[in-house]
């Protein structure tokens, strides 16, 4: 069974992050601006460190619009979403060692693939996420089961 840790987190904050970070990866892709890809690594990686009520996008527009802008709180899951930042946060490194080290034109690609994956997750499909609840499921990821087992 995976471990289930509620937190409220605003509604609205939590939308700004997610869709901010899938902004940032869109920008440096169409513009072909590398340190927004850094910045967007920075952003979750922090996140993975400071757990999701201090992700610095969530701190950001708590500062920013919390008192303005009133939001319904949202009950999450925060180890499925340290392990979905934590996830963001390789893909995002992997894309800057492709772009900075390997081949550029590969790392554009796999940031393309990156774009495309933090769109999923800003529109509420979180596959990292879903994917972390999933193994504690017994209706789920059978085949991902089956073969941990064998390792272990």
């Amino acid at each position: 069974m995976t471990k289930y840790k509620p937190v409220e987190i605003s509604k609205n904050a939590f939308a700004f992050c997610r869709y901010g970070v899938a902004v940032l990866v869109w920008l440096a892709l169409i513009f072909q601006v590398k340190w927004l890809i850094i910045l967007a690594f920075l952003i979750l990686a922090f996140s993975v460190i400071l757990k999701v009520q201090k992700a610095p996008m969530i701190v950001f527009y708590n500062f920013l619009f919390s008192k303005v802008i009133k939001s319904k709180e949202e009950i999450l899951n925060e180890t499925a979403m340290r392990f979905a930042h934590a996830t963001g946060t390789i893909l995002s490194l992997i894309c800057l060692l492709f772009l900075y080290f390997i081949n550029a034109y590969v790392g554009w690609v796999l940031v393309f693939g990156f774009a495309i994956l933090k769109t999923v997750s800003a529109f509420g499909v979180c596959p990292a996420s879903k994917l972390y609840e999933c193994m504690g499921n017994d209706t789920c990821c059978v085949f991902a089961k089956k073969y941990i087992k064998t390792k272990s």
